[in-house]
């Protein structure tokens, strides 16, 4: 239980080929002949079989055959017969290289596959390559070289041209996987096995579409939360969405709700084919997060400021040495040398110029990456400078970056810097790019770990008042709601709104304005009219009672004419916001199709259609996330000081994202919202106008509910909320009490000192290893998980201790954990638990199971089991106790198979 369930495909340790009669050549698809050759190239690490599933005999011949995988590549007629054969003779995964296989065939090959407990992969993709095995089950071409680097790609010409390219710069890989677009086992499984690889260091992937995007976020999240993921998607234009969504068969969404999803998950987009070979070699050199702060050092001035404008032109800054580190170096330069912004060696500049500069920036504490640029000069030695910065690397802590200008006078150089893994470019601006892409990465993992729960610390909201104003909209078979409904719904999670009133007639609305004071806005209030500007429903700062008794009869007379059949329920009556410097600015919400709704922040106002200012973000938000989502807008640089203008009140506006991300979460009808204007300055922010449709709450149908059968009052997010109702505190066993809740990625620090605190029979007990502590990755993707496919529960302590000063100090500490993964057939769970030594014996570790068996049976799973070592008496008293019953484990004596019922 402990291998990952694709390990048969992706790490099998026996394989049967179905690939035609060898003696029959003339009888073999183009896929057959070409998987043979490769196969035969070189000497995979386990055993490989051939079989004819046309001259093999008896059924009881077949069963004399056993295998992990089974490769197919034969004609479509052979198709479901050879997959039938692969489960009969216990294959738990099938690869099928066949091309052209139709949609029904296709359909019937995964129908197979479920019935025999078969992971399959294909048809229509070229296969895969395990180079660390020797194993090259593809019509790739030749097995890329061994390397820490997988590739996961939905396009086989693309997969075929990044390996051609590999093999010339000497990148190497510990898995390629070619998808098409009918397989079963999809980019989400091949991501969730990546993020466990211990040979797998770093992870790109090219992506045309998904099929479930709880399920893709979910993978996705846990590989970059283990190691570096660079994802290059088509289809960023409408043309390319829609020829993405044919050639790979799943949905597209729009560009930039996708930007946002890989931004959440912590990985990084590049834009083009270049660029992910540029982040190719920046990931294949193993650089992780850094900052933003760029040093360029170059001996020519041009190159140097081409390099320092894409620094500009894509987010990133200069980054400059300390005064100290100035006077430090400048000694050790040309005369010429300059250190003010670029550290400009001079043409004169020789490889020890180098040495020092690189020395020197990468002990600054104000810089964060390195980019060495060299441009071909007279008498100038390219492979000296380059022989330098190779023998400089491996003392830097720092990200080394590489531009030679030039081609045959540089070829020795770039083959210097290729054999040493730093990352060179022919362009500046291709190397700067390269940098933004590993600053980017570090920006998003700050982005991936955050987890915020459905409600903020706000005042709680009138979720239920804010259900009965939609039920009632809905049973009135609309999707539109009024302003007036509009404003009441904001209303119930505490957005300040304008004060609104409805008028039923022009003597009404004359009374109603006088006593809100002028100057006034009148709004016609109809449920058949979407956008009220578009038939004149709008008149703003009218100064007296006879300017809006003239309006109102005019306006409604006017939309009359306009839209006949429109219901017109009255005219809205607001007092004018008067913020005379007030921005304004426009939040909303648009339901993506497949990641579900999504939270917008841009400029407002009536040229918000031309302004086009949208920044996105998927919620949950906290106020973290909230003040992200705020800098990456336009409008964000007029909200400080602007043009004689007080800074704006950015904590009330952050308020209003967090009340709208409260709205999402909780209403899972809302599928388009803009609240525009929202006029905010010094003093607040206030909702001048506000549009919201809805519509019944089936979204999660489409999003892919769990991985249970349980019901979710989230099912409709792409990322899941952290489920802080699981929260519980119980009383200790001989005095005290403990907190039981969901693990938070913060708890990695509490997570390992509780690990590295048990003794080395626990430690063994719980993971059958001597490691002493987690590995980075083991414990990211401890601390970080889906809650939806699984679940962990810590036991927290708090003591009280005094603190040197005589104070008294609280800490915690982790002292117990339980945590299930559900298992693939999606019904049953595996799961794991470890309790503190100094807390043996005070029951923490029942009430940690009977809480996580609660969490599984609410999310529907109907079994709930687990390996135990036969030699742990302790863990089997007390998994009998809770009714766990206990079997022999038939694959390894060593353990007991403990499974309950749920």
């Amino acid at each position: 239980m402990d291998k990952h369930y694709l390990s048969p495909l992706l790490a099998p340790e026996s394989i049967v080929v179905l690939a035609g009669d060898a003696d029959a050549p003339d009888t073999l698809t183009p896929q057959a002949r070409t998987l043979r050759e490769a196969l035969r190239a070189q000497r995979f690490a386990g055993t490989l079989a051939f079989l004819d599933i046309h001259t093999s005999g008896t059924l009881a011949d077949l069963a004399q055959t056993r295998a992990d995988l089974a490769i197919i590549a034969l004609p479509h007629q052979d198709l479901t017969a050879a997959l039938e054969v692969a489960g009969r003779i216990g294959c738990r995964a099938a690869l099928v290289v066949s091309a052209g296989v139709d949609e029904r065939l296709a359909a019937e090959l995964k129908r197979i596959a479920r019935r025999e407990g078969v992971q399959l992969l294909g048809p229509n993709g070229l296969g895969l390559q395990r180079p660390r095995l020797q194993l090259n089950a593809s019509a790739l071409g030749p097995l890329a070289r061994n390397g820490s680097l997988a590739l996961v790609s939905q396009s086989g010409a693309l997969t075929s041209s990044m390996l051609d390219w590999a093999r010339n710069n000497a990148v190497g890989f510990s898995t390629v996987v070619s998808l098409g677009p009918n397989t079963a086992v999809d980019i989400a499984q091949v991501l969730d096995f990546l993020a466990s690889d211990q040979h797998t260091h770093s992870i790109i992937v090219y992506l045309e579409g998904i099929s479930n995007a709880r399920r893709f976020m979910s993978a996705l999240r846990s590989a970059a939360n283990a190691k570096p993921v660079v994802v290059l998607k088509a289809g960023r234009k409408p043309a390319g969405n829609e020829a993405a969504h044919t050639h790979s068969g799943t949905i597209v969404g729009a560009d930039d709700v996708f930007d946002a999803a890989l931004r959440r998950a912590g990985a990084v987009r590049v834009r083009s084919f270049v660029e992910l070979f540029s982040a190719a070699k920046c990931l294949a050199s193993r650089y992780r997060p850094v900052g933003k702060r760029l040093a360029i050092i170059t001996n020519g001035g041009g190159p140097g400021v081409l390099a320092a404008d894409w620094v500009n032109e894509i987010f990133l800054q200069m980054g400059r040495l300390s005064a100290e580190s100035v006077a430090a170096l400048q000694p050790q330069l040309p005369p010429q040398a300059s250190l003010a912004d670029l550290i400009d060696l001079s043409e004169d500049a020789t490889a020890e110029h180098y040495r020092a500069a690189i020395e020197a920036a990468s002990r600054d504490r104000q810089i964060d990456g390195l980019l060495a640029i060299y441009s071909t000069k007279a008498g100038g030695d390219s492979a000296a400078v380059a022989a330098a910065l190779v023998a400089i690397k491996p003392t830097l802590n720092k990200p080394l970056l590489a531009c030679w200008m030039g081609d045959a006078s540089v070829s020795t150089a770039r083959q210097q810097l290729n054999e040493a893994a730093i990352p060179n470019f022919r362009t500046p601006e291709a190397a700067v790019g390269a940098f933004g892409n590993i600053a980017s990465f570090y920006q998003n993992q700050l982005l991936l770990q955050q987890t915020p729960p459905p409600l903020s610390t706000l005042a709680k909201p009138d979720i239920e008042g804010a259900r009965l104003v939609i039920e009632s909209v809905l049973a009135e078979r609309r999707k539109v709601l009024t302003e007036m409904e509009s404003k009441t719904l904001l209303s119930a999670f505490h957005i300040p709104v304008t004060n609104t009133i409805l008028a039923r007639n022009a003597n009404e609305a004359m009374m109603i304005a006088t006593q809100l004071g002028f100057p006034v806005a009148l709004k016609i209030d109809s449920p058949d009219i979407t956008h009220k500007s578009d038939v004149q429903g709008v008149a703003l700062n009218i100064l007296n009672g006879a300017g809006v008794r003239d309006t109102y009869n005019d306006m409604v007379e006017r939309v009359a004419r306009l839209q006949p059949g429109a219901r017109i329920n009255g005219v809205t009556v607001q007092k004018m916001a008067r913020a005379q410097r007030g921005r304004e600015i426009c939040i909303g919400l648009v339901t993506d199709e497949p990641f579900g709704p999504v939270i917008m922040f841009g400029a407002g106002g009536t040229m918000i259609e031309l302004i086009r200012d949208r920044a996105m973000e998927l919620p949950p938000l906290n106020q973290f996330l909230a003040r992200r989502l705020i800098e990456r807008s336009r409008v964000a640089e007029t909200l400080v000081e602007w043009r004689g203008a007080s800074p704006v009140d950015m904590d009330a506006l952050e308020r209003v994202l967090l009340r709208v991300s409260e709205m999402v979460c909780e209403l899972p009808q809302l599928r388009q919202m803009d609240i525009n204007p929202i006029i905010v300055d010094e003093s607040g922010a206030v909702a001048v106008d506000a549009r919201i449709i809805v519509d019944s709450a089936s979204l999660s149908v489409s999003m892919g509910a769990g991985m249970g059968s349980g019901a979710s009052p989230y099912n409709h997010l792409a990322i899941l909320p952290y489920p802080a109702r699981y929260e519980q505190v119980w009383p200790m066993r001989g005095g005290g009490e403990y907190t039981v809740r969901p693990i938070h990625p913060n708890d990695a620090q509490m997570l390992q000192a509780l690990v590295q605190s048990l003794s080395p029979e626990s430690r063994y007990f719980r993971f059958v290893s001597s490691m002493t502590q987690l590995p980075p990755p083991m414990l990211a993707r401890f601390t970080l998980i889906d809650y939806d496919r699984e679940m962990a529960l810590v036991a927290v302590h708090k003591q009280r201790a005094a603190a040197t000063d005589g104070s008294i100090v609280e800490t915690e500490r982790i002292i117990g954990v339980s945590r299930y993964v559900t298992n693939p057939d999606q019904s049953s769970c595996e799961f794991s638990l470890v309790v503190a030594d100094a807390y043996a014996g005070k029951g923490i570790g029942s009430r940690l199971m009977e809480c996580i068996m609660d969490v599984a049976r609410e999310k529907g799973l109907s079994e709930i089991d687990g390996l135990v070592l036969t030699n742990n008496p302790g863990m089997l008293k007390l998994m009998r106790g809770l009714g766990f019953e206990v079997k022999p484990y038939p694959e390894d004596p060593d353990f007991k198979l403990v499974t309950h019922a749920l």
